[in-house]
């Protein structure tokens, strides 16, 4: 097996997880801040910091465990197009025809 390395370049599910960490630390501490501060029962800061905590470990999780398919390692350029399969050569003669010109 060879070691993972992440890529910018590569589109597998594993390199795409990488860099939302901050994104979504942000975004939970933020939803948490406002519910605070528009005033609901329950939702202070001393009982809801927990919840960061848990959606850290959602995050990890999800990148530690997210799929490969498709990795390019770096250094490795993705190609700007899907490859399609090339049909095997036939044996038959060429399809193209020639034109017989006659001068008299």
């Amino acid at each position: 097996m060879e070691i993972y390395r992440c890529n910018r370049n590569c589109g597998c599910m594993r390199c795409r997880f990488r860099g939302i960490m901050w994104g979504v630390v942000f975004i939970t501490g933020g939803i948490l801040l406002l519910l605070e501060t528009m005033g609901l029962p329950g939702m202070d800061t001393d009982r809801t910091w927990p919840i960061l905590l848990i959606v850290i470990g959602v995050v990890l999780m999800l990148q530690r465990t997210a799929s490969t398919e498709g990795h390019l390692q770096p250094g490795v350029s993705a190609p700007p197009f899907p490859m399609q399969p090339v049909p095997p050569a036939s044996n038959t003669e060429s399809t193209t025809t020639a034109i017989e010109v006659r001068h008299e």
